[in-house]
C-alpha cells in the first residue's frame, strides 16, 4: 500500500465515495459481493457502470445522497446510495429508483422474461429505526404465508452504519472490513494489518488520502460537512420546538409543527425547495406557502 503521511478523508462524503466506488470496478464489485445477500454461486464476476440520473446543479447540489449504478455479467442492476441524513421518504425513493430501473430495461414489444433483477443498496449515516438493534434491513417480495417463496425482481437493502459494530456477525468477513472502512478509516492514524492485507481495502485507503485530492476538492469536501452540520442542526432545533409544542397540543400536531419549523429554518438558510421537500417529507406546495408566510 502506498500510504502517505496526512489525514484520511471520510469515505461517506460524496466526493470520496464517488472516487472510490464510482471509478473502480474492482472495488465496487468486492463491496457488493460482500454486502449484498447474493448466493455463493451467484456472485458478481464482472460489471459495467451505468450513467447516474441527471440531477440539476444547485448551490447545494446533491450533498446528502450520492449514488453509483452498475450492472453485472448476468444483466442484474445494482444501485448503491450513500446518504448521511434520513427522512421517511428515502425508503420510497430507493423503491422508486429500483422500480424505474427495472421497468426501463424493456423496450416496447419486448418480453417480460427479459427483465433482470435490480438491487438497491442504501448506506445510511444516521439511525432511522431506534426501536431495534438490527442494522441490516433486507426487503423483497415474499409470500406472507410462506416466506421461503418469493417473486424475483426487486430487492432493497438498508444499512444503518452508526449501529454497525466490528463484532457484528456477517457471513462474509470482507463485508465486516468494508463496513469498518466506511465507519472508522478517517479516525485511524495507523492502518491495521487486516486492512492492509486485503488488496481491495488497501486500494480504497489510498484513495481516501488527503494527498489524493486537489485543493479545490478538499474545499468541496469541507463544505460538504459544513452543509451536513447545518442540516442536522436545523432539524434538531426544529424537532425540539415541535416536541415542546406537541406536549401542549398533542403528538400529531407536534410532528406537523416540527416539520414546518424545519422547512422554515431551511428556507431562511436558502436551501432549495427540492432538498427541503426531501428532508421534511412536506409537499412543495406546503413549502411554498411557508415561504410566502416568511416573506410577509
Amino acid at each position: 500500500m502506498n500510504f502517505k503521511p496526512g489525514r484520511l478523508l471520510d469515505p461517506k462524503a460524496d466526493l470520496v465515495f464517488k472516487k472510490i466506488f464510482g471509478n473502480n470496478k474492482d472495488l465496487v464489485k468486492s463491496f457488493l459481493n460482500s454486502i449484498l445477500p447474493l448466493a455463493d454461486d451467484a456472485l458478481i464476476d464482472t460489471l459495467e457502470y451505468l450513467p447516474s440520473e441527471q440531477v440539476p446543479r444547485t448551490p447545494f447540489k446533491k450533498y446528502s445522497i450520492v449514488d453509483v449504478r452498475c450492472c453485472d455479467q448476468k444483466g442484474r442492476i445494482f444501485i448503491v446510495e450513500m446518504q448521511m441524513g434520513w427522512s421517511d421518504s428515502f425508503k420510497s425513493r430507493l423503491q422508486f429508483g429500483t422500480a424505474k430501473a427495472y421497468v426501463e430495461q424493456l423496450e416496447k414489444g419486448d418480453h417480460y422474461e427479459l427483465l433482470n433483477p435490480v438491487y438497491g443498496l442504501s448506506l445510511i449515516g444516521e439511525i432511522f429505526d431506534p426501536e431495534t438493534e438490527q442494522w441490516y434491513h433486507h426487503y423483497k417480495t415474499v409470500n406472507i404465508q410462506n416466506t421461503d417463496k418469493c417473486i424475483e425482481g426487486l430487492e432493497l437493502i438498508f444499512v444503518e452504519l452508526p449501529k454497525f459494530k466490528a463484532t457484528t456477525h456477517m457471513e462474509r468477513k470482507l463485508g465486516i472490513l468494508w463496513l469498518r472502512f466506511l465507519n472508522e478509516i478517517n479516525k485511524m492514524t495507523e492502518i491495521p494489518d487486516e486492512f492492509a492485507n486485503v488488496p481491495e481495502i488497501s486500494k480504497a485507503i489510498e484513495l481516501t488520502q488527503e494527498a489524493s485530492f486537489s485543493k479545490a476538492e478538499l474545499a468541496e469536501y469541507d463544505g460538504y460537512w459544513d452543509l451536513i452540520s447545518i442540516e442536522k442542526t436545523i432539524k434538531i432545533d426544529a424537532e425540539r420546538k415541535g416536541k415542546a409544542k406537541g406536549l401542549a397540543e398533542g403528538k400529531i400536531e407536534g410532528k406537523i409543527e416540527a416539520k414546518t419549523e424545519v422547512a422554515r429554518e431551511m428556507l431562511k438558510e436558502g436551501l432549495p425547495l427540492d432538498l427541503i421537500a426531501r428532508l421534511t417529507n412536506l409537499s412543495k406546495d406546503t413549502i411554498e406557502e411557508i415561504k410566502k408566510a416568511i416573506s410577509n
